[in-house]
């Protein structure tokens, strides 16, 4: 366990200095993406074949329903699916069966090497599990440093801030989802190796849906997995209207609903922050984003701050303390609900009173709103006791 605590704050670091210092990575000798982040089960998939695609072969795959425990940062694991495919030299058609919802991947194999392209199978319809995932396709979209015009600098606005985001196109170096290995990966084997039945959505999916009232009527929980930080006006409202129909949320990492975007056509663009805009995120998720590293401070454990039910069975109590996180973090502020309650912190992980603070508050129409407070909580969905603690909380939370 410990070695595999210091690999994931090892990536993390690395991760986010790689952010900050605004790298490219060129095309790929082969490359592919799905057309669109999401399919029903029925429709065609399509599978955008880049490079040196003589002799392509394409196969589909279940993410996270892998038997394997490797947690490589530039490979997709999972689990062969039965699929009818058509390859060309430009294109895989993929028809889309009747697959359990979830994020699953074309493996492209040609001469050249291999690449992915992932894509979400979401429900038939909003509901079919009272229990709702939603992937951060918009953050990886951001994160994605992928140089398709050569020019030395990453296409994303972590290189230049004046850039946009292109939504069609591969994922950097092999077509992994950034950060995907230290974020997504193990919270994903989680769900699938406790059985859990959930529909699994894109952010464009929380984008058709056409408000608060119909999501609360389809789901008992919504869930927030990964470092969702760009969501866009309409997510932001449907999420907010949900909550206050009494509809529950559990965000798994922090930095969530940081920063406003705006989508046209397959472009992403940056706004502004939510809490410049009059709307802090703290007054959602409870908390907001604090800071991250800076490559100067290492991670941390938990600290139980009171026992109560997130903790039942866990053999923690007030003092106990586990796992090891950081990397960004959340902190109360003003906008944050007054009953907020504060069940574990990492304390002063990045100076005196700088503190990463997992919560929980309740709304007077019954919602029920989980916070991490760490970007890699559900990152270590897998880990003991942090799996317990999720159970507990899933537990609570999927209770109307």
């Amino acid at each position: 366990m410990k070695s595999l605590v210091v690999i994931l704050a090892a990536l993390s670091l690395t991760a986010t200095a790689a952010a900050s210092e605004g790298k490219s990575v060129p095309p790929q000798a082969i490359e592919g993406y799905a057309l669109a982040r999401s399919y029903a089960p029925g429709e065609i998939g399509r599978i955008v074949l880049l490079g040196r695609t003589t002799g392509a072969r394409v196969r589909v795959f279940h993410a996270g329903l892998e038997r394997s425990d490797a947690m490589p940062a530039k490979e997709l694991l999972g689990a062969p699916v039965p699929a009818s495919v058509t390859v060309s030299t430009k294109e895989a058609r993929v028809r889309i069966g009747a697959w359990q919802s979830g994020l699953y991947f074309a493996r492209i194999d040609s001469p050249a090497g291999h690449a992915y392209a992932p894509f979400v199978v979401r429900p038939r319809r909003l509901g079919e599990h009272r229990i709702a995932v939603v992937l951060p396709t918009n953050t990886w979209a951001a994160y994605n440093f992928r140089d398709g015009n050569h020019d030395g600098v990453g296409d994303t606005w972590y290189a230049d801030p004046r850039l946009s985001v292109e939504l069609d196109r591969p994922f950097q170096g092999g077509g992994v989802p950034p950060h995907y290995a230290q974020y997504d990966l193990l919270f994903l084997r989680w769900l699938a190796r406790t059985g859990k039945q959930v529909d699994v959505l894109t952010d464009d999916d929380l984008e058709r849906v056409p408000s608060g009232r119909a999501l609360a009527r389809a789901y008992d929980l919504v869930v927030f997995s990964g470092h969702h930080e760009y969501v866009t006006t309409h997510e932001y409202d449907v999420a907010e209207s949900y909550r206050d129909l009494g509809g529950n949320l559990m965000f798994l990492s922090a930095n969530n609903f940081f920063y406003r975007v705006v989508r046209t056509g397959a472009m992403l663009h940056r706004v502004g922050r939510w809490r410049d805009l009059g709307r802090p995120e703290a007054a959602l998720v409870g908390v907001q984003y604090l800071d991250w590293n800076h490559g100067e401070f290492g991670n941390g454990a938990y600290v139980v701050r009171t026992a109560g039910w997130p903790f039942t069975g866990t053999g923690l109590r007030a003092g106990s303390s586990f796992g090891t996180y950081g990397i960004e973090i959340d902190a109360p502020t003003s906008a944050s609900p007054r009953n907020l309650r504060i069940l574990a912190t990492v304390p002063n992980l990045f100076g005196r009173g700088r503190s990463a603070n997992m919560t929980f508050y309740t709304t007077s129409r019954g919602a029920k709103v989980f916070a991490a407070g760490t970007i890699n909580f559900g990152g270590t969905a897998l880990w003991r006791p942090a799996a317990a603690v999720l159970e507990n909380v899933w537990n609570a939370l999927a209770t109307p």
